[in-house]
C-alpha cells in the first residue's frame, strides 16, 4: 500500500481540519494569528472557518488547510484483542454448560468519581443498545461504583470468587491511571489471586497494549460494547473450566 495522505474533496488532497483556542478577542488579528498558528503546524493554504468567543478575551477557531504529511499503514504493528463476538444467544448457552453464573467485580478505583464507562458495560442498560452484563443470565455482576480504592477492590473480588475484575480508569492526569492500575496488580500478585481472575482494564486512554504492558489480561477503549467484555469473559472462563 502507498503512503496514506488525508482526504478532503479528492484523493490525497491532504485536507486535514484543526480546531484550537487562543487567548485572543475575535478580530481580524486573531484571525490571522489562527491561519499563521495552523502554518506552523504544517498547514499550507489555512482556511479559518470559524472564529467564535468561547470565554471573555479567548476565541476558539476550526480551520482547514493542506497538510503534506503521509503514513505508511503497512509498516505499522498493533497489538490486537483476538477475541471473536459472539452473540447474546451463544454467551448465555456456553454460561448455562458452567452450572453457575460467571461473576464479574467492577469499579472506577482511585479518586475517580466518573462511572459512566463501567456503567456502560456492568448495567443493565448498557451502552449504544447494547445491554450490560446485569441484563445476562450467565452473570452476576457487581459494580461498586466510583472511588473504590485498590484494596476495597481486591477484599471484594476474592470474597466473591470473582471470574473476572473490571477496572475503569477516566481520570489520566499525570498518569495516575497507569499508576493506579499497576498498582492494583501488584496487589493482586502479592496476595496470591492475581491468575485466578481474569483482569480487564478500560477507560478512554486504553487499549489494549497499554493494558498488557501494565499486567492486564485484556484493555477496552472508548466505544467498547458490552457484548465484547462478555464474550471475552464468558469464553475465557469456558476454556478454563
Amino acid at each position: 500500500m502507498n503512503p496514506l495522505r488525508a482526504y478532503g474533496d479528492r484523493h490525497n488532497d491532504g485536507m486535514v481540519q484543526m480546531s484550537f483556542t487562543l487567548e485572543l478577542a475575535p478580530s481580524v488579528r486573531a484571525k490571522e494569528a489562527a491561519k499563521r498558528f495552523a502554518e506552523h503546524h504544517g498547514l499550507s493554504e489555512p482556511l479559518v472557518t470559524t472564529m467564535e468567543e468561547c470565554a471573555k478575551g479567548y476565541s476558539f477557531f476550526v480551520v482547514y488547510g493542506h497538510s503534506k504529511h503521509s503514513v505508511d499503514a503497512d509498516a505499522i504493528d498493533v497489538v490486537e484483542l483476538e477475541s471473536p463476538i459472539l452473540e447474546r444467544s451463544e454467551i448465555e448457552e456456553r454460561g448455562k454448560k458452567l452450572g453457575r453464573k460467571i461473576v464479574v467485580v467492577g469499579a472506577c478505583t482511585g479518586s475517580d468519581a466518573h462511572t459512566v464507562g463501567i456503567d456502560a458495560i456492568l448495567n443493565y442498560k448498557g451502552y449504544a443498545g447494547d445491554k450490560g452484563l446485569e441484563s445476562y443470565k450467565a452473570f452476576e455482576a457487581f459494580n461498586l461504583g466510583a472511588q473504590v480504592e485498590n484494596e476495597q477492590l481486591a477484599a471484594r473480588a476474592v470474597a466473591l470468587s470473582a471470574d473476572a475484575v473490571l477496572i475503569s480508569q477516566i481520570i489520566t492526569q499525570r498518569n495516575c491511571h497507569k499508576e493506579n492500575a499497576a498498582a492494583f496488580i501488584e496487589m493482586a500478585k502479592a496476595q496470591g489471586f492475581r491468575h485466578k481472575m481474569l483482569m480487564l482494564l478500560g477507560g478512554p486512554r486504553i487499549d489494549h497494549k497499554l493494558a498488557l504492558e501494565l499486567g492486564f489480561d485484556a484493555g477496552f477503549g472508548p466505544g467498547t460494547k458490552p457484548s465484547e467484555v462478555a464474550s471475552l469473559i464468558v469464553e475465557h472462563v469456558h476454556k478454563a473450566k
